[in-house]
């Protein structure tokens, strides 16, 4: 297979093709045709992105607490970003699976996407070095972990305006999707808050949650 297409994409050309390809092959299409699986890279990368990510946060982030840099490490270090990450470069296009899990429609999974990103974290480190693994993360995460960053101490908006819409006995609250727009990596949601059927306010986020909060937020400022 030509992966000159995904190296572009990556930002990184592989000596070892083989390696890429490991990257690439789910356990579906390693059982069917002998050969090794992406499962051992995966692993390897797993703990150097937790590492890249935590050192990124110590360096850059002094203000954060260690609950702080560990809440925002757990929110980008996931399965949600990881699976951005493999839609952004198209991994689909490359991955490797077996039958089964073609039919099942598994080049669109986020576990097996997100778990290809691990895996080519630690290809291109035993490909190359730490460094080139580093640059990688940080080019696909920065931004995320900037993101994270702010909302770290964010107050609960939605429990706060629960509990005080239902001081006066049980009310009935719903956040609707009623809006999404943007490619995959940077979608913007719109949702609207529901009291009793009744809609209060609107928000919108990079994520469902982001949206959630400030729609409670908006509905919190108007009381």
């Amino acid at each position: 297979m030509d992966y000159s297409k995904l190296e572009q994409e990556l930002g990184y050309t592989f000596n070892n093709k083989l390696l890429l390809s490991q990257a690439l092959t789910h356990t579906s299409y390693a059982y069917e045709n002998k050969v090794e699986s992406n499962e051992k890279l995966e692993f390897l990368g797993d703990a150097i992105l937790e590492v890249i990510i935590s050192k990124y946060l110590y360096k850059n982030y002094k203000n954060l607490r260690e609950g702080e840099m560990t809440k925002v490490r757990a929110t980008v270090v996931c399965e949600d970003s990881l699976y951005v990450i493999a839609k952004k470069h198209n991994f689909s296009d490359f991955l490797k699976l077996g039958r089964s899990e073609i039919v099942n429609n598994g080049k669109e999974r986020p576990a097996i996407l997100a778990d290809s990103v691990e895996a080519i974290i630690a290809a291109i480190y035993l490909d190359s070095n730490i460094k080139n693994a580093e640059t990688f993360i940080l080019n696909n995460l920065k931004e995320a972990v900037e993101t994270a960053s702010k909302h770290v101490g964010m107050k609960d908006y939605k429990t706060v305006l629960q509990e005080k819409l239902q001081t006066n006995g049980t009310v009935h609250i719903e956040y609707i999707t009623i809006d999404e727009q943007g490619p995959d990596h940077a979608k913007v949601f719109t949702v609207e808050l529901k009291v009793n059927g009744k809609v209060i306010t609107h928000g919108s986020g990079k994520s469902k949650k982001e949206a959630e909060m400030h729609a409670a937020q908006k509905a919190l400022e108007m009381r």
